[in-house]
């Protein structure tokens, strides 16, 4: 592919559980060329969840490993002092229901003894990402967990709550983090506050904004990429 500039800057692979939640930026990218600010973007669409993200985006990167990953998508925010439609950056992310759960109460693998907190790539039971990306840019710097079902139990919600004090939700965040760091690749997670979690009344989520959103802000991350 020939690049609009003298040279591509970086090659970056741009991913998403749905094709849905990328829609607006793909259809700038196609007018592009898949190009942005000089840098050649390919897209991984993986399919919901933690196994599609981890398998896809494993076998994607035994053909070509990108200067940078990003994931993008919509999230359940746990605060409510995030906006609802509201892009933010994860800065660590981590496994939320893998683990015991005896009586109501439930324990990590960490905590339970069946893994330590700092075997790489974890860092006290988080995957963290150091990227400097994430302190040059407005957006809010927050944490999230990952889970294996959206749901509104009050239990498994509390639980999330005093286990982890995540500020945010998604299926398919920690696995990304997992990958990306197991690779050594440079990565950026950016999501869009679409719901607070456990809210059920689909008219109260901000679905339409929040993908706007992402995507204009996602534009303006690449963009301003050196």
């Amino acid at each position: 592919m020939k690049c609009i500039h003298e040279f591509c800057k970086m090659h970056i692979l741009l991913t998403a559980a749905t094709e849905f939640e990328l829609k607006p930026i793909l259809l700038i990218l196609q007018k592009e060329q898949y190009q942005l600010n000089g840098h050649t973007i390919a897209i991984l669409i993986t399919g919901v969840g933690q196994v599609n993200t981890t398998y896809q985006l494993t076998i994607n990167l035994q053909n070509k490993k990108p200067d940078l990953i990003i994931q993008a998508g919509i999230a359940g925010s746990f605060s409510k002092q995030l906006i609802l439609g509201g892009p933010v950056l994860i800065k660590q992310d981590g496994f939320g229901d893998v683990g015991i759960e005896e009586k109501e109460n439930f324990t990590t693998l960490f905590d339970a003894g069946f893994a330590e907190k700092n075997n790489f790539p974890f860092t006290d039971g988080w995957l963290i990402n150091t990227n400097e990306i994430l302190y040059h840019s407005p957006l809010p710097v927050v944490t999230a967990i990952t889970v294996n079902k959206v749901s509104d139990s009050l239990l498994q919600i509390r639980q999330l709550k005093s286990e982890f004090d995540a500020d945010i939700e998604t299926m398919e965040g920690a696995a990304f983090h997992y990958v990306c760091l197991q690779q050594k690749i440079p990565f950026i997670q950016i999501r869009s506050i679409s719901n607070l979690v456990g809210e059920r009344d689909k008219s109260k989520w901000q679905i339409k904004s929040a993908i706007s959103n992402l995507n204009i802000e996602l534009e303006k991350l690449i963009k301003q990429l050196p």
